[in-house]
């Protein structure tokens, strides 16, 4: 199944997204790292049938415009913002972050307070994410430092989000407090042999920290998933958002 695009002209440039359903609080998908919309295919249609679904192409992704300056975090959210404004999608917003997208939720939180019901963190990156890289075996930074050379000599490439996490990272560290919302954490717990364990648990252990954001959080396992479990157990995913958004319905 493929997700139609549109095409908004922001400020900076043309953006692909998609608009699907009807209904409030609106739930705002935000990608992981370069992630496509397609990424969301399989649980876009249920989330569509019972409220209004956002979900986009970032900069440099698909037919999205290239970058022309560095996109971290204050300059996705803002951008994000631009175009939810431009459609005429309201506030407040249930906010879904996979991945690195987990990174601009959260900022997009502590920024915006009064524009968010709700969090769901789908697999999230977690600000001590960074201290992972310590734990990367030598041919695996030897190949990162390889491609940040490749990256710098294209005009567009150097722009890309997953060059600038760490200052994501900080901006999020120097932001104000998580406001008092709904919080939900969706980790997937299966095996990576890619990953070494002690990175998986802790990983997990800061997607657990998450949860002490907000005193109205809960944890979701999605025990046969990897990194993906919107494709691999996507029941689980549309039930988090179900739940969290169904809160945030009936205080609204």
């Amino acid at each position: 199944m493929g997700i139609e695009r549109q095409i908004v002209n922001t400020s900076k440039g043309r953006l692909q997204y998609n608009i699907s359903g009807n209904g409030s609080p609106a739930i705002v998908l935000i990608n992981g790292g370069s992630g496509p919309i397609e990424g969301w295919m399989r649980i876009l249609p249920q989330l569509a049938n019972w409220s209004s679904v956002f979900s986009y192409n970032r900069f440099g992704v698909a037919g999205s415009d290239k970058p022309q300056e560095p996109q971290d975090g204050l300059t996705i959210i803002e951008t994000l913002r631009e175009v939810l404004k431009i459609i005429g999608l309201e506030p407040p917003y249930v906010l879904v972050g996979h991945s690195l997208g987990g990174l601009y939720a959260n900022l997009y939180a502590r920024r915006y307070p009064n524009e968010i019901a709700g969090v769901v963190f789908l697999e999230s990156s977690h600000p001590k994410d960074i201290e992972l890289e310590a734990y990367q075996g030598k041919v695996i930074k030897r190949i990162n430092k390889i491609l940040s050379v490749f990256d710098s000599l294209s005009p567009y490439k150097k722009f890309n989000e997953v060059n600038f996490v760490k200052e994501t990272v900080q901006q999020i560290l120097t932001a104000n407090a998580f406001p008092d919302i709904p919080v939900y954490v969706i980790s997937g717990e299966k095996n990576n042999k890619m990953m070494p364990e002690i990175v998986r648990t802790k990983r997990l252990e800061h997607q657990l920290e998450l949860l002490s954001l907000s005193a109205n959080s809960k944890h979701f396992s999605a025990k046969n998933s990897g990194h993906f479990p919107q494709f691999s157990e996507p029941q689980i995913v549309i039930n988090a958002i179900r739940e969290c958004w169904e809160q945030m319905k009936g205080n609204l």
